[in-house]
């Protein structure tokens, strides 16, 4: 799943758990949360998943169907 993200290989991505600041500049508010919990991903929140991460995953420009919660859950139930 993680690999399916379209920006991650033409943008040299390591995936947004092991970026420092996400490729196009600005905080991701997903990334932040994380961070502020002290979260590897979203799969280990009480919260997931959330409507932040919900907004992200099926937002019509940068979203992508929810590939990205589905990665989440296999994180969360231990498979890469």
């Amino acid at each position: 799943m993680i690999n399916e993200c379209e920006y991650r290989e033409s943008m040299n991505c390591a995936g947004c758990t092991n970026i420092k600041k996400p490729f196009w500049g600005e905080q991701c508010p997903v990334k932040s949360c994380c961070e502020n919990k002290k979260l590897e991903h979203c799969g280990q929140c009480q919260d997931f998943p959330c409507s932040l991460l919900n907004q992200f995953a099926y937002d019509k420009e940068q979203g992508d169907d929810g590939k990205r919660i589905q990665q989440c859950i296999r994180w969360r139930d231990g498979i890469k």
